[in-house]
């Protein structure tokens, strides 16, 4: 138990990165990496060794986040998921670029936006993200397309920062 412990202490930095992509704040982020991990030790028998760590903890994660939803009556806010500094100085086009991301991010569907999440930003394999949202590879491989795909036409067809300074005026 103490080796598995251990092992699970390793991924609370990825838990926390993964639920402040699903839920915005740090305090709601940390609730939820706290219910996780209370989960995850307390039914530590149901882990099959055979398998990966991180994405039985990433499923279990999701699955509290889908309830967490459930509970709540507003919408998905993107704007407030990452904090404004993550340890290094972003130049203004560099912060204009991940608002265009995120407001772009905020418009996909909640399941082209977990495939996205899963696998290009946290980097399981297609197979691991599978597990984590209980579908099969080949959805979760239609999805990060699509996912890709309208990221792609949403960034192109985004205001540049000469729109938006015209629109101030």
């Amino acid at each position: 138990m103490d080796s598995l412990r251990s092992r699970i202490e390793a991924e609370i930095p990825h838990l926390r990165r993964y639920a402040r992509a699903l839920v915005g704040g740090i305090e709601e982020a940390d609730d939820l990496v706290q219910a996780c991990l209370e989960r995850a030790l307390s039914r530590a028998s149901q882990w099959d060794p055979t398998r990966g760590l991180r994405p039985w903890l990433f499923r279990i994660l999701h699955n509290l986040y889908v309830s967490w939803l459930r509970g709540r009556d507003r919408e998905f806010n993107f704007q407030r998921k990452y904090p404004e500094h993550d340890g290094f100085d972003a130049d203004h086009e560099s912060s204009i670029a991940l608002d265009v991301v995120g407001a772009a991010m905020e418009k996909l569907p909640r399941d082209h936006r977990d495939a996205i999440l899963l696998v290009a930003v946290e980097g399981l394999s297609y197979q691991e993200a599978s597990s984590v949202l209980a579908v099969p590879v080949g959805t979760v491989r239609s999805r990060l397309s699509r996912a890709r795909e309208t990221l792609r036409e949403l960034v192109e067809t985004a205001p540049g920062e000469d729109d938006r300074r015209r629109g101030a005026e």
